[in-house]
């Protein structure tokens, strides 16, 4: 490669190498993909956007309807029938598995779901 790889955006050494697609600095261990050197990893705009089963994107607070029946594990257990209204979702990056939203479920109570179960209500 004949351009310099750029300094740690962490601790400004200049020793970094490629590590796969990732420069990492062997003087602080600092990662990070090159064009990232601003440092702000966590930044919610680079995050891939969460969307439902037919493509419309998903945003806190939305408004979903379940597309297909859902067996409950659990204590209780049941099943969240086709046509359920969830309201006011959360999006979750943390979820079980790919779990990605969180709600309260009429009848259930406060759960994870899929993505890909679920279809955004147009209003």
């Amino acid at each position: 490669m004949s351009e310099a790889l750029p300094a740690c955006p962490a601790c400004a050494e200049s020793y970094t190498y490629e590590s796969g697609s990732l420069l990492v600095c062997p003087m602080c261990a600092h990662e990070w993909m090159l064009g990232a050197e601003s440092g702000d990893d966590d930044d919610p705009a680079e995050a891939p956007a969460i969307t439902d089963a037919v493509g419309n994107v998903l945003d806190d607070g939305d408004i979903v309807t379940i597309i297909k029946d859902l067996k409950v594990k659990g204590a209780g257990g049941g099943v969240v029938k086709v046509g359920t209204k969830v309201r006011g979702i959360r999006l979750i990056s943390d979820g079980v598995g790919d779990h990605d939203i969180d709600a309260k479920v009429p009848g259930f109570g406060q759960m994870q779901l899929k993505s890909s179960v679920v279809k955004k209500v147009l209003v």
